[in-house]
Parts: C-alpha cells; sequence; structure tokens
C-alpha cells in the first residue's frame, strides 16, 4: 500500500516528471493510487503525494466512486470563468480552506493505454484536476491561502504528526 505524505514534508515540493513511457509499471502505479485514494477517502491523488515523482493523476469524483479517470502527463491548454470551492487535500488532512480556480478547462492528457487525448472539464472535476496538476508542480493547496493560515495549518499538522508517532 502506498503511503500518503503530509503536508509540510518537503517532498511534496517536488516537481514531476514527464512520463516518457507508458507502461505496466505505469497503470500498476495507477491502479495503486486509485486504491490508496478509494482507501483514504478521497477524490485525487497525484504521484508526488506518494513520493512518486512522475506526471500521473488519478480522480473519481463520481457519487458511486466507479468513474475513475487516469491522467498521465496532464496539461492544461485554456482555462475559463472563475470558481471558489472548499478544497481539501489528502496531503493536508483536516482542513477545507475557500480556493478560487478557473471553472472549465481543456487539457491534453495520455491514458493508462498510452493514447494521447483532450477533454474538457468543469466544477468538481475541473477543481480536482486543476489540484493535482498543481502537486505535480510542487504546489498545494495552502499555496492559496494567506502566510498566517498556511503557518497555522503547518503548526497544527505538525502538532498531530508528532503525537501520532
Amino acid at each position: 500500500m502506498l503511503t500518503i505524505l503530509e503536508f509540510p514534508d518537503a517532498r511534496l515540493r517536488k516537481k514531476a516528471q514527464r512520463i516518457e513511457t507508458v507502461t505496466g509499471s505505469t497503470a500498476d502505479l495507477a491502479d495503486q493510487m486509485l486504491s490508496a485514494m478509494y482507501e483514504a477517502p478521497g477524490i485525487g491523488l497525484a504521484a508526488t503525494q506518494v513520493n512518486v515523482q512522475k506526471r500521473l493523476i488519478v480522480c473519481d469524483v463520481s457519487e458511486g466512486k466507479d468513474t475513475p479517470l487516469i491522467l498521465i502527463n496532464p496539461k492544461i491548454l485554456e482555462q475559463n470563468g472563475e470558481t471558489e470551492t472548499q478544497e481539501g487535500c489528502l496531503s493536508v488532512p483536516g482542513f477545507y480552506e475557500t480556493v478560487i480556480r478557473p471553472e472549465k478547462i481543456l487539457l491534453e492528457a495520455i491514458s493508462r493505454e498510452g493514447n494521447p487525448f483532450q477533454m474538457e472539464a468543469e466544477g468538481l472535476l475541473s477543481v480536482c484536476i486543476q489540484h493535482e496538476i498543481d502537486h505535480l508542480d510542487g504546489k498545494l493547496f495552502v499555496d492559496y491561502l494567506s502566510s498566517a493560515k498556511r503557518q497555522l495549518i503547518r503548526k497544527k499538522l505538525l502538532k498531530q504528526q508528532k503525537l501520532s508517532r
């Protein structure tokens, strides 16, 4: 089972590398990430959150948790509108804050089978994908918050991590 890193772990700040060739091990990693995400439970997970520095994200925003989406080397091509949503993060457990992001996106990615494709996303799926792509770039949703709020969350999580050891 994969371990999800928690803020302020410095490994969450590493930038992920492109996946040059989609292999069986890429698909295996995606499956393991989906299992970890569902177990957590969450709606999205980036490879960097499990200390794998590859550009791979998984999402499932469906009610029944039966519509997994695997995106390899995702890249946003267009952004439109603006939405304000409460975001949480498996790497920042227990904290939910308002973040403003583009409402709709057009992105390109590669499927688990190695096929390039484009897709549009809006609403929760759009927010989830943007949040996970941020992880691939070493950015967390707390980076959208004030410095004071980010420090408060950091202190609380460090305290919780010490208590759980």
